[in-house]
């Protein structure tokens, strides 16, 4: 199996917040760099534990011309 790496390259904005059991959840747009490849629009949860990394939970990727496609359609 390969690794995986990723790279946030801009925090754009939490959807919403989830607090649960000693942890919390996330719902973020970012821009993300998977495996040093050219960055994606991600929409996607994340786990928040106290002390630990955010987990990467499930989402979707985005290039850029997806995302202007989902921006004309939500306007």
């Amino acid at each position: 199996m390969k690794d995986f790496s990723c790279e946030i390259i801009e925090h754009i904005a939490v959807l919403s917040k989830t607090e649960g059991q000693g942890c919390s959840y996330t719902t973020e747009i970012n821009l993300i760099s998977f495996n040093g490849n050219s960055p994606k629009y991600d929409i996607r949860k994340w786990q928040h534990v106290k002390g630990g990394e955010p987990k990467m939970l499930k989402g979707i990727a985005l290039d850029e011309k997806e995302f202007e496609a989902l921006k004309t359609a939500l306007r």
